[in-house]
Order: C-alpha cells, then sequence, then structure tokens
C-alpha cells in the first residue's frame, strides 16, 4: 500500500520556524526547557502527533557522504534508493571542544550548519550527539578511565575547561539559524549508550548521581548561555529493567525523549535476537513513557553492510512492531573508499543488496520520510 502524504496538522508555511494554527495534541505536554521557543515547542508537538501516523526515519551524517561519494549538493543514499530524504538528520558535534574545523567524522562544522538549515528548510529535523574527548586525559570520548566525569563537576579540577566546551556548544546551536533568523530546534543527545561502559560517562565509570549533576549541569548552563531551542533526548545502550533503564535518569524536567540503541551483530544472521532485544526494551520504555508522559525512540540502529536481503521489512520493521516510536535513526554509511578506511555503512545505496526491500520499507504506511512530515 503506498503512503499517504497527509499529515493531522494544519500550517502555513514551509520549514519549522513558521506560523501555525490549532494543533490538537496532550494538554499536558510540555518541554524540560520552560523557556524554549516557540519553533521548539512546535516540533515537539508535531512530533507527538505523527506517533499517530508512524515512526520517523533517520540516518546519521546522510547529507554529507554515502558509499563512493562525498560532499555533493543534494545528495543522499537513501534519496538515490527512494527518491526522498529521511525525515531525521543525525550529526555529531565532536571536535567542537577543540576549536576544529571540522567534527569526529571529518565534516567540517560549516558544511553541518548548512546541511542542518536545508534540511530544516524542506521540513526535516536534525539531532546531535557529541563524542567529546575525555576532559580528564585529553584522550577520545572511548577513553573510560573511571572518575573522569567526577573531574567536571562543580568543584571538580577540569569544570573551567568543561564550562568552555558547553559555551563552544552553545555558541554552534546558536548559530543555527533559519532563513528568519529563527533558532533552529535540534533533538540533542548528550552523554548517549550511558548504560554502557565505553565511554568516559558511562555506567561503571562514574555514580548515578555524578551522572544525574553533569546532565542537570549541561542542561542548565546552556540555557543559562540563551540556549532554548533544544529538545533533551535521554539515551542509553541496552538495559534490563526499567530501574535500570531510569538508574541515571535525571528526572522528568530535565528530559524530552527517552531512547536506546541496538544493533544487529553478525552472529544473528536471522534478525531474531534484535527483534527480542528491541521488542523487549521497547516494552520497558514505552510504559515508562506512557508514565512520564514522554516520547520514545530508538536513537541508533543498524546491521552493519545490510546483508540480509529482506532486512527493512523482515527485521527493523518488525523489531519496532506496534509500539508508537518518535523515530529511529540508523548510524552513518561511511564508504567513500579512501585508501586507509573501510567501507561502512548501514543505509541502502544504489546496487546494495537489500535496496528493493528498502523501497517496500518505504511504501509501508507507517515509515515516514521527510516527504510525509513536510508541511502543507
Amino acid at each position: 500500500m503506498q503512503k499517504t502524504l497527509i499529515i493531522p496538522i494544519i500550517l502555513t508555511c514551509i520549514g519549522i520556524s513558521c506560523s501555525t494554527k490549532a494543533i490538537s495534541i496532550d494538554t499536558n505536554l510540555s518541554l524540560s526547557d520552560k523557556k524554549a521557543t516557540n519553533e521548539t515547542v512546535f516540533l515537539y508537538k508535531k512530533l507527538h502527533q505523527l506517533t499517530k501516523r508512524g515512526y520517523l526515519f533517520g540516518h546519521q551524517d546522510d547529507l554529507a557522504y554515502g558509499v563512493k561519494w562525498k560532499y555533493e549538493d543534494n545528495r543522499s543514499d537513501i534519496k538515490d534508493v527512494v527518491k526522498d530524504y529521511p525525515a531525521v538528520y543525525g550529526w555529531d558535534i565532536a571536535g567542537l571542544e577543540k576549536d576544529n574545523k571540522n567534527n569526529i567524522d571529518g565534516v567540517p562544522f560549516d558544511k553541518m550548519k548548512q546541511y542542518i538549515k536545508e534540511a530544516n528548510e524542506r521540513g526535516g529535523i536534525s539531532t546531535i550527539s557529541w563524542h567529546f574527548d575525555n576532559p580528564a586525559t585529553g584522550k577520545n570520548a572511548w577513553d573510560n578511565t573511571p572518575n573522569s566525569l567526577k573531574t567536571v563537576l562543580p568543584n571538580g579540577e577540569n569544570h573551567q575547561k568543561f564550562a568552555l566546551w558547553l559555551d563552544k556548544a552553545a555558541s554552534f546551536f546558536l548559530s543555527l539559524k533559519d532563513k528568519n533568523g529563527k533558532n533552529i530546534p535540534i533533538l540533542f543527545r548528550p552523554y548517549h549508550e550511558l548504560t554502557g561502559r565505553w565511554f568516559w560517562w558511562g555506567k561503571g565509570n562514574c555514580t548515578p548521581e555524578e551522572f544525574k549533576t553533569v546532565w542537570k549541569f549541561t542542561f542548565e548552563y546552556l540555557q543559562k548561555k540563551g540556549v532554548h531551542n533544544l529538545i533533551y533526548v535521554y539515551n542509553t545502550s541496552s538495559f534490563n529493567s526499567k530501574e535500570d533503564f531510569l538508574a541515571h535518569y535525571p528526572g522528568d524536567n530535565y528530559a524530552d525523549i527517552l531512547s536506546f540503541d541496538s544493533y544487529q551483530n553478525n552472529d544473528d544472521k536471522e534478525g531474531e535476537k534484535f527483534i527480542g532485544e528491541v521488542q523487549k526494551q521497547l516494552k520497558m520504555i514505552n510504559e515508562i513513557g506512557i508514565e512520564k508522559n514522554k516520547l520514545i525512540a530508538v536513537a541508533e540502529a543498524g546491521y552493519e553492510a545490510v546483508p540480509d536481503p529482506k532486512w527493512w521489512t523482515g527485521v527493523l520493521d518488525k523489531a519496532i512492531g506496534d509500539y508508537k516510536i518518535s523515530y529511529i535513526l540508523l548510524w552513518r554509511n561511511h564508504g567513500w573508499q579512501e585508501k586507509e578506511q573501510k567501507m561502512h555503512y548501514y543505509a541502502p545505496y544504489s546496487g546494495q543488496i537489500s535496496e528493493k526491500d528498502f523501497v517496500n520499507f518505504y511504501n509501508l504506511d507507517n515509515t515516514l520520510f521527510e516527504k510525509d512530515i513536510q508541511k502543507h
């Protein structure tokens, strides 16, 4: 069945930053940032509305590069396959803290800003993570030296350094403006995969209270700097219970979307383990989301090289099932074949083995891409 492009929201212009008419929403809905811009509040309410229709499809670094190409205007591996862009675009600002011109994936920050602006103009949504360096050791985000996070807390030896990093992030967020000069709303996913042990902010490398403290400090500091265009995404890796998921949760007044990341491994050829794991975790965060009136999402997912020709409809959509998630974001297509780098992709491209099934996935009524969420 072909998807419809009608959205149950009445709007007056293209792009997030626009005037709107009445929207039927949950009257209890509110962002954690009580000074959030009108455009950010509108996006949050729109995300809630869209869950009634399906889930948004996202892709990391989608506009910057893909398999065998890099920095081509209006190019996207997703667009090459289905003649449409993802609804959600993932980006990372690691490198900003060191004043680098390019981010951790080699994407120039100037280009990233332009891609975010172009996507917003079309009605697309951007989400940002931050693989920032370990402030205690100077090594990368994967340096999980215990107690590193403790050093950035108020009165910690690296607190001032960390505050300067947040200053740079604030400047970046505030520089994201649409053609009318309005700040573009962003889904901000800091300290991602926090239940994993591989990042310096991860489980086992800090106490739950220390994590909550750094989250709240980040949240409040950015607002003091005038940043009010963020929707905060709380994100874990795998977890075994609702208590486990919420162990580091900073509180309902500090987060807007509840999410986790999940990847299919090569030893799971049929995807049964992946489907079971995602379903198990969605069941738990769905219950939490209902209790707390929060959106839920799968903030990262994928199966490297997508070797299963029916993976999209046969595994991924089944893993999500009937749960009303806001979005799912597939990881990046790092595949321009520079000599020192291997192909590393999670979404289809023209000629890829799962391309035809991805078209079928695109045509499902419950999968939402950019054309599905554009304002009419």
